[in-house]
């Protein structure tokens, strides 16, 4: 399935999957052109030497943080934690300090989420050197604004339009979220980011061309499927675990692990009905221990089918889609890989992408969601 044959079933989530590579570019002219605005924000937070950063968001948001989190550190030399907002709302004595400098950066597709805001609010309460940086998708949406009329203690970027999805599952606005902090990290040195921002850019593109071939292989039965990761690819992992559940409304159950993780119990999972996603990292001291796993499967006489997504050699897997980038930004384009197996298997099974809940038990934006005063 090419961009030009996407399935006319769904309005929204096809194009916003195949457009991903001109947002990433247009996301990084835009944080480009706030370079000033973003620096005058985060260099004085940086000084600190005992700064917290925490990443947080729920959902798929909140899979941003993790997959960013030790690249966020590694780029700003600052304590980098990924919390979900999830957790801060029900036990946010466990995770903010009261004493400790904190930078809360916030992802948001709508910025509406109940538990999206009462986190800024927890966090203002129980810090008192607090700062949020905010990255989110809707102009119009609360944490926006709180944004705009805080910014004494608050920066807000708001990514471009094209970025707030209007299908059910977060594909572009995760992507560009994810690039966006990867980006502002490391603000300093944006100019020289163009480089790598065009090569991931047509890395995602090299993968949409891919998605034939995908289309293929998710037409194949299967019941489970697992994503592998290492490092920030862990955090891809998770995301595209989701995107590929939601988007088949729970009807194919998946699983995320890292390599070596993976052999300490969950592997009991595999059944001769799982297809295994290898995310390979880039570092070749890491992909020592993700091939010692794959000889370990290939040897499994139930002949589990598999993807392989990277530049590896001496892999064997029913379908390998080459890495051709190795820059740190190399986990945004990987993220593309389970969106488009999410994509083809919600085709597959007959259910409309923009809203494939049947039940309607999942929605763009959570409902149900009562916050509770903690007296």
């Amino acid at each position: 399935m090419s961009e030009n044959t996407i399935n006319k079933i769904d309005l929204y989530t096809g194009p916003e999957i195949f457009g991903q590579p001109t947002l990433w570019e247009t996301t990084y002219n835009l944080i480009k052109e706030e370079k000033s605005k973003i620096e005058n924000f985060l260099l004085p937070l940086l000084e600190k030497q005992n700064l917290k950063i925490i990443l947080t968001g729920a959902g798929s948001s909140a899979f941003i943080g993790e997959a960013a989190q030790g690249l966020v550190q590694k780029a700003t030399k600052r304590s980098t934690q990924a919390i979900a907002t999830t957790d801060i709302v029900t036990h946010p004595e466990l995770f903010l300090l009261k004493n400790n400098p904190t930078l809360l950066v916030s992802f948001a597709r709508s910025g509406n989420s109940p538990e999206s805001v009462e986190t800024v609010n927890l966090a203002n309460t129980h810090c008192d050197d607090i700062y949020h940086l905010i990255i989110t998708c809707n102009k119009d949406g609360k944490l926006a604004k709180y944004g705009e009329e805080n910014t004494d203690n608050s920066c807000s970027l708001v990514l471009p339009e094209a970025s707030n999805d209007k299908s059910l599952a977060m594909t572009g606005s995760f992507t560009s979220m994810l690039l966006s902090i990867l980006l502002v990290s490391d603000i300093q040195n944006i100019n020289e980011k163009e480089a790598s921002v065009k090569e991931v850019s047509s890395q995602g593109s090299f993968v949409l061309e891919n998605n034939n071939a995908l289309a293929e292989l998710t037409s194949t039965p299967f019941e489970r499927v697992v994503f592998l990761g290492s490092g920030p690819m862990l955090g891809v992992a998770r995301e595209s675990h989701l995107k590929l559940q939601e988007l088949t409304d729970g009807q194919v159950i998946c699983k995320h692990d890292s390599f070596l993780g993976f052999r300490h119990g969950p592997r009991a999972v595999v059944n001769e009905k799982t297809l295994v996603v290898y995310l390979f990292a880039t570092d070749e001291h890491v992909l020592k221990y993700e091939k010692d796993l794959v000889k370990d499967i290939a040897t499994d006489p139930r002949n589990i089918k598999t993807i392989a997504y990277g530049d590896i050699d001496g892999v064997e897997s029913d379908l390998t889609i080459k890495n051709n980038t190795n820059t740190d930004l190399h986990i945004v384009a990987a993220t593309v890989v389970g969106q488009l197996l999410g994509y083809n298997k919600s085709l597959q099974l007959g259910l409309n992408p923009d809203n494939p809940s049947v039940s309607g038990s999942i929605s763009r934006v959570v409902q149900g969601v009562n916050i509770y005063k903690n007296s």
